[in-house]
């Protein structure tokens, strides 16, 4: 039984989670995949928008810019990479001009500051790889890149030091009303009961609002396939470019990553199947295309990765955070599409602020604000480093050869809280499988640390939790045992 139950780890429920966290509650998080940050939040554009898109007077907007307010502060707190390196709106059609203004105008009128409209000469000198049709571009200073992964993983660790649950593999079936007045939620793992419900379950938060509601809401699964460049590529710009934004959404865009990458997606394609993540030909080209539209040269040669991400467009292109109001203790936290990623710590704030004053939460005295992440050898000098793999030879072990990551950090990963169990867990903690040979090499050898130290039989070890399994069954047997 629980004060709060949040339906979903992704980057909203983790905030939510890690503000509630403050307060004397008990809260728990249930999630239906292995680990946090396994939906949205691990496949999308890794930018804290500005905030002049979202139409003036949206929730979308307001809490895009005090999301984007609070970045800074929240990521140095966390230890998670975060950089303002600026956005620019770029306009190739001079008759497509006035509508940079337009974007000028809305952003003023929705708080975000510092915005400028460029001249075609001014934009070319800001970056010359844009297109040689450039005629002129919106540039927001306060633009910024993130590690999403980082961001989620950070804010959930944060939440579980300071007393939230975490409940993995735990897939919520049904939500009932008891007679109790209190939630019952029935899930493959048992039920659970608490007095409120907060629902941030991504493309499926319209499938819970619906068990409990009268009032239908509808979320449609919009795909954004992506091209992720080498390292090679990673300065070829070093703002976030977008195209003129339309009903569909920003557009395909061009940015640097804070691990030094380049990042060019996403699509825009409605699909029915919550879980189709899987890219196509189609969706890549259209997009190679677009990009190019806006940025030339592109060095498309140096894809080292393409992948899919699925956005809970709502009908109404609006975020719902609320209680709702025919099912009194179920909080909505719908529809977070684009900015979500920008908006979280505001989301956080607002529910977190919601159920405080309905519950009459108290602060708590020792809550604990900040958190280290994994120690990364390569931000300290030779000297230092030295020390380090004197003092812990892990530190000088490389497994993955492409990123430089140690067993040392791969251990870190596995042994702090919430720690990682698949290989995607400790690929997005420590960046072990991200670089130029996507983990065909370091596979295996990240596979004999889980083993070692979490006691998995290989068979057991995922890739991301689930059926994905690496190794399906044993080829030999030897005297002395099974190899």
């Amino acid at each position: 039984m629980y004060d709060v139950v949040i339906i979903g780890a992704g980057v909203s429920g983790s905030s939510i989670a890690r503000e509630l966290s403050r307060y004397n509650a008990n809260v728990c998080v249930l999630d239906k995949c292995s680990d946090v940050c396994e939906g949205t939040t691990k496949a999308n554009s890794a930018i804290v928008h500005a905030g002049f898109d979202a139409a003036e007077g949206s929730l979308m907007a307001k809490l895009n810019v005090r999301g984007n307010e609070m970045m800074d502060e929240i990521c140095k707190d966390l230890d998670v990479p975060f950089k303002r390196n600026g956005s620019m709106v770029v306009c190739i059609h001079k008759e497509a001009l006035p509508g940079l203004q337009d974007l000028y105008d809305r952003g003023v009128k929705n708080g975000v500051k510092g915005l400028r409209i460029l001249s075609r000469e001014e934009a070319l000198e800001m970056e010359p790889n844009l297109s040689d049709n450039v005629e002129g571009a919106l540039y927001a200073p306060t633009g910024g890149i993130v590690c999403p992964f980082k961001l989620n993983i950070a804010m959930a660790e944060n939440a579980n030091v300071n007393g939230v649950e975490f409940r993995f593999n735990t897939e919520v079936e049904d939500i009932k009303k008891g007679e109790d007045g209190m939630w019952h939620l029935r899930t493959n793992n048992g039920e659970y009961i608490a007095k409120y419900v907060v629902n941030a379950a991504g493309v499926y938060a319209d499938k819970f609002h619906n068990m409990v509601s009268a009032n239908k809401i509808h979320i449609t699964p919009r795909r954004g396939d992506y091209c992720l460049l080498d390292k090679e590529a990673g300065t070829h710009v070093t703002h976030t470019i977008f195209p003129q934004p339309t009903d569909l959404g920003k557009g395909v865009l061009v940015t640097p990553t804070v691990h030094g990458n380049l990042l060019v997606g996403p699509t825009a394609i409605d699909i029915e199947n919550k879980e189709g993540v899987n890219t196509t030909g189609e969706g890549i080209g259209d997009l190679i295309a677009k990009a190019n539209d806006h940025v030339k040269n592109l060095p498309m040669r140096k894809v080292i990765t393409s992948f899919a991400g699925l956005r809970a467009h709502e009908d109404g292109h609006e975020f719902i955070i609320g209680e709702v109001e025919d099912a009194k203790g179920f909080v909505d936290c719908a529809g977070i599409e684009s900015p979500g990623l920008s908006a979280s710590p505001a989301i956080g704030e607002m529910v977190a602020n919601l159920l405080k004053e309905a519950m009459n939460l108290t602060e708590k005295e020792n809550w604990v604000g900040t958190r280290k992440d994994i120690l990364n050898p390569e931000n300290l000098s030779l000297e230092e480093r030295n020390e380090l793999i004197k003092k812990n030879p892990a530190y000088g072990n490389i497994i993955c050869r492409c990123e430089s990551i140690s067993e040392g950090e791969i251990l870190d990963a596995i042994h702090r809280p919430l720690g990682a169990r698949t290989l995607d867990g400790v690929k997005r903690r420590t960046r072990a499988g991200m670089g130029r040979c996507q983990a065909g090499f370091c596979s295996p050898k990240v596979m004999e640390i889980i083993h070692r130290e979490l006691g998995l039989p290989y068979e057991e070890i995922t890739k991301s939790g689930g059926q994905s399994k690496i190794v399906t069954h044993r080829t030999k047997n030897q005297k002395g045992g099974n190899q």
